[in-house]
């Protein structure tokens, strides 16, 4: 399976999407309107992540098909994969970024469509024409 295939998989597929705090976000270092841990779906953050240090952690075991992901700097990461954001440009009411995605497999590029929604989540989108999208809630910043 390839390393997009296992993100779709996770719930991330990854398109991560528009709003004005992600506007020069990369020379910032990362896209400052992403970062954090999303979770979408039924499940409560508690299942899916634990406090560790400075930061948010899967928890272990890992749930390698929990619809979530961590943004931290200009890193993605998935309960499958870690990704590296290689750049975040604008694609209508959305946001288009390129990610250098690897796991234990493979690497590979992935583009992703998100955008942030006015109640403060994110929606990602599987294409240019998907207009419902995937709802992801924050869980921690």
């Amino acid at each position: 399976m390839r390393v997009a295939e296992f993100i779709r998989t996770a719930g991330v597929g990854l398109g991560i999407a528009a709003s004005a705090a992600v506007s020069g976000a990369m020379a910032q270092g990362g896209p400052s309107g992403y970062q954090g841990a999303w979770l979408s779906g039924g499940m409560d953050c508690a299942e899916v992540y634990s406090s560790a240090g400075k930061g948010t952690t899967f928890k272990k075991p890992v749930d390698i098909f929990a619809p979530a992901f961590i943004v931290s700097g200009n890193r993605l990461r998935t309960p499958q994969a870690s990704c590296r954001i290689k750049s975040v440009r604008p694609a209508g009411d959305r946001q288009r970024l390129v990610l250098g995605c690897t796991n234990a497999v493979a690497g590979n590029e992935v583009r992703v469509l998100m955008a942030t929604q006015p109640d403060g989540s994110l929606k990602r989108y599987f294409n240019e024409q998907d207009t419902t999208g995937t709802s992801y809630q924050r869980c921690s910043r």
